[in-house]
């Protein structure tokens, strides 16, 4: 008995210390040992951490085939499935996290403006409180560099290229009709509230696959997820009238907002330039619906703008003026879906429309126009490893417009056209190591209206060249249909071409950030015709072509002084193109070689208040004089603007407003008119074309009612 109970204690003992040596070293790509990496396998308590010069062994009573891991922060987790009594004198290299902080960001071309953004130049708040741009997401981002100042139309002006070039989507889906209707002369702005939106990306150039019709630039707009609160917003303003109000569920919520613009009032009292019979007048609500499900989130965004206005333009032909009247109604509709499929798959779809109605007299001839837009979307993203994701999807077009001008004394004018694009995209985003990246893809699209079919590849690189900096190459090709006042009298077109290389230089420390940008485009198939504006009777060709180089620099510094900011933009463009009725390759008027902006924001504490300036500077804009035997020969004077803004906290939810554009008062001109025919002198007569008032002023009071009391307005100011 004693025999066996000793046999019995001797097995128990070797049983319960049949242990296993687990050992190794671990180091990074170049060798380097790392010491304090975690190393266990998995679901045991059996594991160390690795020692000043990267080596581990511990013991383990498990068998067979386990899983060993192996982490630390910034490097990719290890993992080794294998018999444990393999597992000894192993050798690990560890592999930087290429999604870690610090990390190399592909981003030659586009600015960010997002709290999360890692590359972000503007924060959500700089946007809407830019002095000048009075709340306008458009009249903020043309303070940056790559656009051009061009203050009589209001829209974005590209590195060489027309407003016709640049493209806005909100959620990924297009917005057909982005600007208020206007008139020549008389600046427009986005028809979109900033109180909606989270966060922006601006491409001046290189953009996605996933993006096309566009020559020059794309505007990305994207709505906030989730509301942080329920509250209400009051808004009055020498102009108008705004309410906003957010309410909150368990799964989804509720924003909503209007505003009533009429400038008769302000008109009554400062003096204009143009003869207004019904000054300019406009209705807009919008709202977002979310809804969060288990693995995803539905939005749906819709807005609805009135506008009328009614004048008499100058004109040098005309003595007593030209006489336009405009009733314009939009209505966009987007929703889209967001969400987790699973196995590292994830899905975005939606579909927007715009309906978009004119009521236009010019003299006597009534033009009647309506235009139905829609686009459907479908994106799959794969991540199949922190190194490599892949996205790719589908998208449709579908544009109907029609138009009808009633010519007194002669037959009525009709024009219709269908226009469906396909397009389907590709694109990979590809870390080779935490400093170096690319991001390779390519777009085919088919348009049935010009019978057409087109593949354009997109290409980026990106390297970190320090801790603080990074440099980045872009290529890319971009077509872009003739827009809606070619297509209604002509079909038989190629699309226009432009072809992006950019080089960009991005510093990144304590709050300061430095971004420089060289660019080539080149311009193919430009549109031309042999008549002053398009007509029914003009031929057409895509005879076009041209250029635009140029370099663009940004410098901004939140640190240095305290409760203090600024940025500063410069862009250098030299661009020339043969389109429209140009006889000859030339500068088009809206390009300006030289734009600076300075953009100023103090909060004074004693004062309880938020003062910001904006100045903006441009080099004169070439303009063509008749008088002279060189086509686009001349230049109007250099444009300067300084703007002026103070937002005053009478209360925790109150706010007190005042912002004057042009404050000392600079007589810019942006063009000439000159004569049809010369005075008996044989010259040709002019007017200057100039800002309808040198000078605007807002004065508001913002309200807001909130759960916490301390919300208010100062954020969309």
């Amino acid at each position: 008995m004693k025999l066996l109970l000793t046999f019995t204690f001797i097995f128990l003992f070797i049983a319960t210390n049949a242990q296993t040596t687990i050992s190794g070293n671990v180091t990074d790509s170049s060798g380097i040992p790392i010491p304090g990496a975690n190393v266990y396998l998995n679901e045991t308590y059996d594991g160390g951490s690795t020692g000043e010069n990267g080596s581990f062994s511990f013991t383990t009573t498990e068998t067979g085939e386990q899983t060993l891991l192996i982490s630390f922060l910034s490097f990719e987790t290890y993992t080794l499935v294998s018999d444990v009594a393999a597992m000894q004198n192993l050798k690990i290299v560890l592999r930087e996290d290429v999604n870690s902080l610090g990390s190399v960001v592909l981003n030659a071309g586009t600015f960010s403006a997002g709290d999360n953004s890692k590359t972000a130049v503007l924060t959500p708040i700089d946007i809407v409180t830019t002095a000048g741009a009075a709340g306008d997401y458009i009249g903020a981002f043309q303070t940056l560099p790559g656009t051009s100042t061009v203050a009589e139309d209001g829209r974005l002006f590209v590195r060489g290229g027309d407003a016709s070039e640049a493209n806005v989507y909100i959620d990924g889906l297009k917005v057909f009709q982005p600007f208020n209707a206007t008139t020549n002369n008389v600046p427009t702005r986005g028809r979109f509230s900033p109180f909606l939106f989270k966060g922006t990306n601006f491409s001046t150039g290189g953009y996605s696959a996933e993006y096309g019709n566009a020559l020059s630039s794309v505007l990305l707009l994207n709505t906030i997820d989730e509301p942080n609160q329920e509250k209400t917003d009051i808004s009055i303003i020498n102009v108008g009238l705004g309410i906003g109000n957010t309410q909150r569920w368990k799964k989804s919520s509720l924003s909503v907002n209007a505003f009533y613009l009429n400038l008769k009032p302000y008109q009554e009292v400062i003096s204009q330039r143009m003869k207004w019979i019904k000054p300019y007048e406009s209705l807009s609500g919008e709202a977002v619906y979310r809804h969060k499900f288990e693995n995803g989130l539905l939005k749906v965004y819709g807005g609805i703008n009135y506008t009328n206005f009614d004048l008499i333009q100058e004109d040098i032909d005309t003595p007593e003026g030209i006489n336009f009247a405009l009733k314009n109604r939009n209505l966009y509709l987007n929703t889209s879906y967001k969400g987790d499929l699973g196995n590292d798959w994830t899905i975005t779809t939606g579909a927007s429309f715009a309906n978009d109605h004119n009521d236009i007299k010019i003299v006597n001839t009534p033009i009647d126009n309506n235009e139905n837009s829609f686009h459907f979307k479908l994106k799959l993203r794969k991540r199949f490893s922190n190194r490599f994701k892949l996205n790719m999807g589908a998208e449709q077009f579908i544009t109907t417009f029609s138009e009808k001008a009633s010519i007194p004394n002669l037959d009525t004018f009709r024009s219709t056209f269908d226009n469906t694009s396909t397009a389907i995209f590709t694109e990979g985003n590809i870390f080779l190591s935490k400093k170096f990246a690319m991001q390779l893809g390519a777009r085919g699209v088919h348009n049935s209206l010009l019978s057409y079919s087109k593949i354009s590849p997109r290409a980026s690189l990106a390297y970190k060249t320090s801790s603080k900096s990074q440099i980045s190459l872009a290529y890319g090709d971009f077509y872009q249909n003739p827009q809606q006042n070619i297509l209604k009298y002509t079909s038989v077109l190629e699309p226009e071409k432009s072809s992006h290389y950019i080089f960009n230089y991005l510093y990144q420390n304590n709050k300061r950030t430095l971004r420089a940008e060289a660019y080539y485009k080149s311009y193919d198939a430009l549109i031309k015709y042999n008549t002053n504006t398009p007509e029914f009777t003009s031929l057409y060709n895509n005879n076009g072509s041209g250029y635009a180089a140029g370099l663009d620099v940004f410098w901004r510094d939140n640190s240095s002084i305290k409760n203090f900011e600024y940025w500063a933009s410069y862009s250098y463009l030299d661009t020339q193109r043969d389109y429209k009725n140009y006889p000859e390759k030339a500068t088009p008027n809206f390009a300006a070689k030289h734009n600076v902006s300075l953009v100023t924001k103090y909060w004074i504490e004693n004062w309880k208040s938020m003062i910001g300036t904006t100045y903006n500077f441009a080099s004169g804009r070439p303009y063509n004089d008749p008088n002279q035997s060189i086509f686009q020969n001349q230049k109007t004077r250099t444009y300067n603007s300084l703007n002026l803004n103070w937002a005053y906290l009478i209360s925790q939810q109150k706010i007190l407003y005042l912002s004057v554009s042009n404050v000392l008062g600079s007589n810019n001109v942006f063009n000439y008119q000159y004569s049809n025919t010369p005075n008996t002198q044989g010259n040709f007569n002019r007017r200057a074309i100039r800002p309808n008032a040198d000078r605007f002023f807002i004065i508001g009071f913002f309200w807001t009612i909130s759960d916490d009391k301390s919300d208010n307005q100062l954020d969309n100011l």
